[in-house]
């Protein structure tokens, strides 16, 4: 009479997963970046000790399931950054961003492949990746940090600042994971793939998710709210335009050759302008932070379950890369950075250490694994889930606190 089908038994036991995730964080900040951590850690509990789970969902043999879920989630993750952001207002306001992406991300890629190639021994192709995969903070799991929801305010420096740096460096970090794959293909740098790989991936790509995604985002909020204006789609609270439009919006872009990470930020951004003050907004921004929440909360899930096959191979130095990485490079680039940009120690030591790693990572790794064959990927993915984790754990249980004391909420 009781058949225990394997199939429903893994949805019943993911569904406590995430129930459990969600729901103990209660007894102590209610913080969904603790439930972050706690997704990986009972997902590694419950599943990773079924017989054979942890190799069927190996994301070195299968990285286009990883590529695409990680892809939809970190794409609606940044249309929704985009929404959140009420004021724009005067340049001043952008100046630690830019200093961010200007000068902390470099160095932190330049930081990042020196151990991984002196360290790890890694090849220049895969000590690179390595460090385009873990230079750019994550926009999805790092929502205690950001501005609040639309409407709701919210945007103290600190906050702005950890919001639009995470909004713009995942798309940024893109033409280091190019130049990283281009140099494993052809097994060396010339000045010829450097000038291919200027024009074309970093100065064509970059300008066009801008460009695509101002166009694109003004064309939508004028269909949501202008034609018609007398029965303006806004007025049926629809939220699944919002999911629609960021998906035309990337697909729209990457078919153009474009950064679509870049395109969603900044379509999310161009929408928000259009009649800024219309609750539309909000429920836009609900309707895409909870398919964000499920796909993130799969992943994560996924993540702890295949831990015992990702960690098998990972070594001293990668803890130390993963270890350096949150400790001492992302805050000293950070800190670094910007001098001179804010005058609190506490703002700046906060903005400096609370770059949060997590499905940006997952998703550049996974992209490099199904477009070629890396000589250093069982290494890679250790040292890249061992940072994962690491950053869910000592961010997640510690951003909420740090920001609000820093910004004196």
């Amino acid at each position: 009479m009781f058949e225990f089908a394997s199939y429903h038994m893994l949805l019943a036991a993911f569904g406590a997963v995430v129930i459990l995730g969600y729901w103990l964080p209660r007894f102590v900040s209610g913080r969904e970046p603790a439930a972050s951590a706690l997704l990986i850690g009972i997902g590694f509990v419950v599943f990773a000790w079924i017989p054979g789970l942890p190799l069927a969902i190996d994301p070195i043999a299968l990285p286009q399931p990883w590529e695409r879920v990680s892809e939809l989630c970190v794409t609606i993750g940044l249309f929704g950054v985009g929404l959140r952001i009420d004021k724009l207002s005067s340049r001043q306001r952008w100046v630690p961003t830019a200093r961010l992406l200007a000068i902390a991300m470099p160095l932190t890629i330049a930081g990042m492949a020196i151990a991984g190639w002196l360290v790890a021994g890694m090849t220049l192709a895969g000590a690179l990746l390595l460090a385009a995969v873990l230079a750019p903070t994550d926009p999805v799991l790092a929502g205690d940090v950001q501005v609040g929801p639309p409407l709701e305010g919210g945007e103290h420096p600190v906050r702005f600042a950890l919001t639009t740096e995470a909004g713009l460096n995942d798309g940024l970090a893109f033409p280091f994971v190019h130049l990283a794959l281009a140099i494993a293909v052809s097994a060396g740098v010339t000045g010829e793939m450097l000038g291919e790989w200027l024009w074309r991936d970093v100065v064509y790509r970059i300008a066009l998710g801008v460009a695509s995604g101002i166009a694109i985002g003004w064309v939508l909020g004028k269909m949501l709210f202008s034609w018609p204006r007398e029965n303006a789609l806004a007025n049926t609270d629809s939220g699944v335009i919002g999911l629609a439009g960021v998906l035309a919006t990337y697909g729209l872009t990457e078919l153009a050759e474009g950064y679509g990470f870049i395109a969603a930020f900044v379509a999310g951004l161009a929408l928000r302008r259009q009649e800024s003050h219309h609750a539309f907004h909000g429920q836009l921004h609900r309707f895409t932070e909870s398919i964000e929440h499920t796909l993130t909360a799969i992943l994560l899930i996924a993540l702890g379950a295949a831990l015992p096959t990702l960690l098998q191979p990972l070594s001293w130095a990668g803890v130390a890369i993963g270890a350096g990485l949150i400790f001492v490079v992302r805050p000293l680039s950070g800190w670094l950075s910007l001098a001179g940009v804010m005058a609190r120690s506490r703002e700046r030591t906060v903005v400096a250490f609370y770059g949060v790693r997590g499905i940006g990572s997952i998703y550049y790794l996974a992209y490099a694994g199904s477009h070629t064959e890396l000589v250093n990927e069982a290494q890679l993915w250790a040292t890249v889930a061992f940072t994962i984790v690491l950053s869910t754990v000592i961010h997640g249980f510690t951003a909420g606190i740090a920001v609000e004391r820093a910004t004196g909420e």
